[in-house]
């Protein structure tokens, strides 16, 4: 793990709650000239811990009303480049995730309507080496973050 000092862990919090930050309000929040903010903030990008800035949307608004997690197993590794050529390719699906138990990667997907769904579903049950899947539909989210934790005492 990368050392952080306590006002990096700041300004990192102060970014995970509010993107947009100008960095006079950073350097105000850490008590910090604002050249020192910047620079604070080109080293973080630098050693890849800030990764980037991005707009937070509302799917349901954008007319994607459907979220599904489905659990694929495929037959061997041999299909592994394969199965991520696929999942590169196809747009609603936003997270693919190798894990362990029921399936060897776990999807996270977003579609505009069951229907939409269903043709997704068909297209991964057609790809070399998937033997199963297990699909999960979302009814409601309790909780949903980006933010990564961070120790406040480095």
């Amino acid at each position: 793990m990368l050392t952080l000092d306590k006002t990096d862990i700041t300004i990192l919090n102060l970014l995970q709650r509010n993107g947009r930050m100008k960095r006079n309000q950073l350097a105000e929040e850490t008590g910090l000239s604002l050249p020192a903010v910047s620079e604070r903030m080109r080293k973080l990008e630098a050693r890849g811990i800030i990764s980037g800035y991005r707009a937070v949307l509302d799917a349901k608004k954008l007319g994607r009303d459907i979220l599904a997690f489905v659990q694929v197993r495929i037959g061997s590794s041999r299909h592994y480049d394969d199965l991520v050529r696929h999942v590169l390719e196809e747009p609603e699906i936003l997270e693919c995730h190798a894990v362990t138990g029921e399936g060897s990667h776990l999807l996270k997907i977003l579609t505009t309507d069951t229907a939409g769904l269903e043709k997704l579903l068909s297209r991964i049950q057609r790809w070399k080496g998937v033997t199963g899947t297990i699909t999960s539909v979302v009814l409601s989210t309790i909780k949903e973050t980006t933010s990564v934790p961070i120790n406040d005492n480095p």
